[in-house]
């Protein structure tokens, strides 16, 4: 009999093919209250995971003791505890580079949308108010040359500095764990400190991933430097900003919007004082949501998973440390830069 994988998001017909010309695959189209027992009991004799959206925590890793590997729908892997994986001899597997420049163009119509009051003025003309020509009250600001500031300069990071310098003809500045001398070089990107970008730029755009330092790393006081003619973008995860302090400094006039594809609790409340906000957009999570990204990413995942159960993974590995100790299954690879 085939050893079995257990799949917990819905994916196209060609990507389940995929994964069943070599196991024999249980699919789930998502897990909730309704079908997590049925999951969980699948647990104990598969070899391999696939899915996204589900925290993959101890108490499932401890019902799947033959499980060698997961491949994660996704680049974040804020589902996962590494480490512990790595304990366990566990692969970790996630799809970095299919979703960058989608979520890239996704980072960019934010900072369009926020400076020109698209959605804004867009609900201005569905609401009959447009009767006249539009005065200063409807202005919006230039993108084109202003200061773009990048926290975090990864891959998105510089899908975003190549948007802005030579597109836009923007100054790009960055705050990163390291200097990025290939951006410096291509775009003109700047290394700062981070106090030194939330100072200087006009739009301050998150790309950072979410690992315990970067969590929470905006707050009241990061917020307090940026100039209140200044704009926040978030494509990253919500919970590296402190919405709660982000949304005194909008409605105190510290700031003057954001462009939202992330939050600390996802779908957003209907009733968040974000959502009451003209100078705030809001989207759910949308940055790499095309139809060409989202089957790009699940063919990944699923090659993903096939080469690391079958020892020749070579890319895309998480925890490479976990290696070592699967050399009984020939795994070899490398940890890709997050």
């Amino acid at each position: 009999m085939q050893e079995k994988i257990v799949l917990y998001k819905k994916v196209a017909d060609d990507v389940l093919a995929m994964l069943q010309q070599a196991y024999r695959v249980v699919q789930f189209d998502g897990v909730n209250a309704g079908n997590r027992a049925a999951f969980m009991a699948q647990l104990e004799d598969a070899v391999g995971l696939i899915g996204a959206s589900v925290k993959i925590d101890a108490t499932i890793l401890d019902l799947a003791p033959r499980l060698k590997a997961i491949s994660s729908i996704s680049v974040g892997i804020d589902q996962f505890d590494p480490a512990d994986l790595s304990k366990r001899g566990i692969a970790l597997l996630n799809t970095p580079d299919v979703l960058t420049e989608t979520t890239a163009d996704t980072g960019f119509a934010l900072i369009l949308a926020t400076a020109r009051r698209v959605v804004e003025m867009a609900d201005y003309v569905r609401q009959g108010r447009w009767t006249h020509s539009i005065g200063d009250d409807c202005f919006g600001s230039d993108v084109q040359g202003k200061t773009l500031g990048i926290v975090g300069m990864g891959r998105i990071g510089g899908a975003m500095a190549r948007r802005a310098s030579l597109g836009f003809g923007m100054p790009v500045l960055y705050s990163n764990r390291h200097p990025n001398p290939a951006a410096e070089k291509a775009y003109g990107a700047r290394f700062c400190p981070l106090a030194t970008l939330l100072q200087s730029a006009d739009f301050v755009c998150i790309t950072a991933p979410l690992t315990p330092e970067t969590h929470g790393m905006i707050g009241a006081t990061e917020l307090a430097q940026m100039r209140s003619s200044a704009i926040l973008i978030n494509i990253s995860r919500g919970s590296i900003i402190d919405e709660t302090a982000l949304i005194s400094a909008l409605e105190n006039g510290r700031l003057r919007g954001a462009g939202l594809d992330v939050f600390e609790r996802e779908p957003l409340s209907p009733d968040s004082r974000l959502l009451q906000m003209p100078n705030v957009v809001a989207l759910p999570h949308i940055g790499s949501a095309t139809h060409e990204t989202r089957h790009g990413m699940a063919v990944c995942a699923a090659q993903n998973l096939l080469d690391a159960l079958s020892g020749k993974a070579t890319r895309n590995v998480v925890n490479a440390e976990v290696l070592t100790q699967m050399r009984q299954f020939g795994i070899q690879s490398s940890q890709p830069s997050l």
